[in-house]
């Protein structure tokens, strides 16, 4: 089954000092790390880019809107644009995926409850195996839950609801 690292937002305006991501630096050296091994072995990359809209961090065309320079595309890896949760909707990942053969996603990134959860699900649902690095996502503090929390329990939640097998990034089988 062939495998892509499908790398989600992690993109400059999720990386404000002010208000730092759990584990941010940490996720961004591990997902860099995963990247330069599937690029060693010619593993396809697709990385997602959210566009917030007006006034937020992530709108189009502005600085943060612009994938992390750790992170960033290298040769022709394409960029899937997206306004929703879900990688899937509406921007042509499903049929880019289709169209080379993928049947196994390797998924990473940012936000744990928003995008990475609803990306496994969707990814899921049509079929394709999904493992989710289980060190390589990450959110933000909320009132109610540490960002530690959250990526714990959405790794037990995919895990366990079979949505998608787990697996550190220095243990990801591309």
């Amino acid at each position: 089954m062939t495998t892509a690292l499908i790398v989600i937002d992690l993109q400059r305006g999720m990386f404000d000092p002010a208000q730092p991501a759990h584990d941010g630096e940490a996720v961004l050296a591990r997902v860099a790390a995963l990247l330069a091994r599937a690029r060693a072995a010619g593993v396809p990359v697709l990385h997602v880019r959210h566009d917030g809209g007006a006034g937020d961090p992530l709108q189009r065309d502005t600085p943060g809107w612009t994938i992390h320079p750790a992170v960033a595309p290298m040769g022709v890896e394409p960029v899937i644009d997206k306004d929703r949760s879900s990688a899937f909707h509406g921007t042509g990942l499903h049929e880019r995926l289709q169209a080379g053969g993928i049947g196994r996603l390797v998924i990473a990134g940012m936000q744990t409850e928003f995008c990475i959860d609803t990306t496994c699900r969707a990814a899921h649902d049509l079929g394709y195996a999904v493992a989710l690095v289980a060190d390589g996502h990450t959110t933000f503090d909320t009132p109610d839950l540490s960002a530690a929390q959250v990526v714990a329990h959405h790794n037990r939640t995919l895990r366990n609801g079979g949505f998608a097998e787990l697996a550190d990034a220095a243990a990801v089988v591309l």
